[in-house]
C-alpha cells in the first residue's frame, strides 16, 4: 500500500502546487477548458441517467435493483468522467505542456522558462499530436474489455471496479505525458514508466478520479494532474531517462 500512498500524496502536492503564485496564470486555461468540458459531462451523465440505466439493468435482475441501482449509477457517472476527461485533456494538451514546464522548472529550482505566445502552443500541438493519437489507441483497445464487462448481465456487477482501475490507470498515463513530452519523451516512454512504478501510478490516478466525483473539486483535477504528474516526473521517473532529458 506505500506506493498506493504515494501516489495519492502527489496529487495533494499537485493541488499545491498550482496554488502558487507564478503558476496561477498557467493554470487558468486548463482550469477553463476542465470546466467547459465536465460541465458538459455532468449534464449528459443527469440527463440521460435513467435511460442508460433501463438498458443496463434487465428486467430478470429487477429483484436486485436496490443492491444494483447504487452500482450502475456509480459505473455510469465513472464512464461519463472518464471519457469527458480524455477529451478535456485532448483540447487543453498545449497548455497542459506550458503548465508542466513551468512545474518542473520550479520543483527543481531553475529559471522560469518564459511564455512565447501562440507560436509556442503551435509548436507544443504539432509535438503532441502522435503521442495523443498512440495514447487513444492504446485506450480504446483497453475500453473494449470494460465495455464487454459493463454490458454483460451479472459479470456487469464488478464493472464499476473495472471502470476505476481502467480511469486509474489510463489518467496516470495521460497525465505523465506532459512532462515527459517536454523532455521528447513520448507514449512509450510513457507507458514503460507508469509500468515501472505502477503502484504509484495506480494510487495517483485513482486520487484523481476520486477528486472527479467531488462537486466543484472536479473543475480542478486537470491542473492538480499536471502539476502532481510532473512531481511524480522529478522525484521517481526522470533518472531512468538522464542523458535525454
Amino acid at each position: 500500500m506505500t506506493g498506493f500512498s504515494q501516489g495519492a500524496q502527489y496529487v495533494f502536492h499537485g493541488l499545491k502546487l498550482i496554488t502558487q503564485p507564478g503558476l496561477r496564470w498557467f493554470v487558468i486555461m486548463p482550469l477553463l477548458v476542465n470546466m467547459i468540458v465536465m460541465s458538459l459531462g455532468i449534464w449528459l451523465g443527469m440527463s440521460q441517467l435513467n435511460r442508460w440505466l433501463d438498458h443496463l439493468l434487465p428486467s430478470w435482475l429487477s429483484w436486485l435493483e436496490w443492491i444494483l441501482w447504487p452500482l450502475m449509477v456509480v459505473m455510469i457517472f465513472l464512464a461519463v468522467f472518464y471519457t469527458f476527461a480524455i477529451l478535456a485533456n485532448l483540447i487543453a494538451a498545449p497548455f497542459n505542456a506550458l503548465l508542466a514546464e513551468q512545474v518542473e522548472a520550479r520543483l527543481r529550482g531553475l529559471p522560469l522558462p518564459p511564455y512565447q505566445g501562440v507560436m509556442s502552443l503551435l509548436k507544443i500541438a504539432g509535438r503532441t499530436f502522435k503521442s495523443e493519437i498512440s495514447k487513444l489507441l492504446y485506450m480504446a483497445k483497453w475500453l473494449i474489455p470494460v465495455l464487454l464487462i459493463t454490458f454483460i448481465p451479472g459479470i456487469n456487477l464488478i464493472a464499476p471496479l473495472a471502470w476505476f482501475i481502467y480511469g486509474a490507470w489510463m489518467l496516470a498515463i495521460e497525465y505523465v505525458d506532459y512532462p515527459m513530452g517536454n523532455h521528447e519523451l513520448f507514449f512509450q516512454d510513457e507507458l514503460q514508466a507508469v509500468r515501472q512504478h505502477r503502484q504509484i501510478s495506480l494510487g495517483f490516478g485513482g486520487s484523481l478520479s476520486a477528486i472527479m466525483l467531488i462537486p466543484g473539486f472536479n473543475f480542478f483535477a486537470m491542473p492538480i494532474g499536471v502539476a502532481g504528474a510532473t512531481a511524480f516526473w522529478v522525484d521517481k521517473i526522470a533518472a531512468n531517462y538522464r542523458g535525454r532529458t
